[in-house]
């Protein structure tokens, strides 16, 4: 007879997983350390393999743990936008839940603040996640269901299969030091090979083009220090001596025009392309639609503008 997963079992597992320990899943879950350890080993037997390995202090996920986490969060994230969906449909003029959103930094600076503060007075009851970073930082959480979708940068690479991509808007990139860097005057990136760079990380992202276009020359930046986080960089940057790649218009961004300089070399920078990512199997619910649609519309804003 084949073994049926109980709801109960699966979200005891993902929590246990995500807290690493039983004892820590049984405060989130509010219930009790021998019936979480029970639903545990219910799972275990049924499916006939070792999900958690036992250690001094709580539990890590075995190779089999780990693939049934992949399905058994998404399943919990799937029921979740289906309530959603459902409460959404029934609350015509009083629509609430749950939308989580990912954003590169530029577009959290620049994109998101007009869009988020119109839907934000237009539903007021419905609670909006939004988690900051390059899609390399957020792809685990895209293919649970945990983020909706996310707008950012794309570097051709192994995600084509399972998520969509579709093209929002361009924007131009340059260089930058801080205000009264010995480099200003300098036309071109020979000129700054003698400077220490900053970067973002490289791992598939606009940052990973220019990784490549500066392969392809006989002399490139000295890049010594690469941040995870674009506030790192541009601290970094305004602070010190160091020099970085970074969105065009940091230089008119009234917080920092004052502290960062954009040097103005020959040679020209790709452009960095966004867009909107969503798994390919996913179906939105009518809040999140809305949503991304007045992205849509913030992004054809900011492509007129430019032109």
């Amino acid at each position: 007879m084949t073994f049926q997963i109980k709801f109960h079992q699966i979200r005891a597992f993902v929590e246990v997983s995500r807290q690493e320990s039983i004892r820590g899943a049984s405060r989130v879950l509010n219930l009790s350390q021998p019936a979480l350890t029970k639903s545990i080993k219910e799972l275990e037997e049924g499916m006939a393999a070792q999900l958690f390995v036992r250690r001094s202090k709580g539990v890590a996920l075995t190779e089999c743990g780990e693939s049934f986490y992949q399905h058994a969060s998404l399943i919990l994230e799937e029921l979740r936008s289906a309530q959603d969906d459902i409460r959404q449909r029934q609350r015509q003029g009083q629509q609430a839940g749950q939308i989580n959103i990912g954003m590169g930094a530029s577009v959290a600076r620049m994109l998101m603040p007009p869009v988020i503060v119109r839907f934000h007075q237009q539903h007021p009851q419905v609670k909006v996640r939004i988690m900051e970073g390059q899609l390399v930082s957020m792809i685990n959480e895209l293919r649970q269901g945990e983020l909706d979708f996310t707008i950012n940068t794309y570097y051709q690479g192994p995600y084509d299969h399972e998520f969509t991509f579709e093209k929002l808007f361009e924007k131009p990139f340059a260089i930058f030091c801080r205000e009264g860097h010995p480099a200003r005057g300098a036309t071109s990136i020979n000129d700054l090979l003698k400077y220490s760079w900053t970067m973002p990380t490289p791992r598939g992202s606009y940052y990973k083009q220019l990784e490549e276009l500066f392969n392809h020359r006989e002399q490139i930046p000295r890049v010594g220090i690469v941040c995870e986080t674009f506030s790192s960089c541009i601290s970094l940057v305004a602070q010190s001596d160091f020099l970085s790649i970074l969105p065009q218009e940091l230089g008119c961004d009234p917080l920092l025009a004052h502290r960062l300089v954009m040097l103005p070399v020959k040679e020209m920078l790709p452009k960095a392309t966004y867009y909107l990512i969503q798994r390919r199997d996913s179906r939105q619910t009518p809040l999140t639609e809305s949503l991304i649609t007045q992205f849509r519309r913030q992004a054809r804003q900011v492509i007129s503008h430019a032109t």
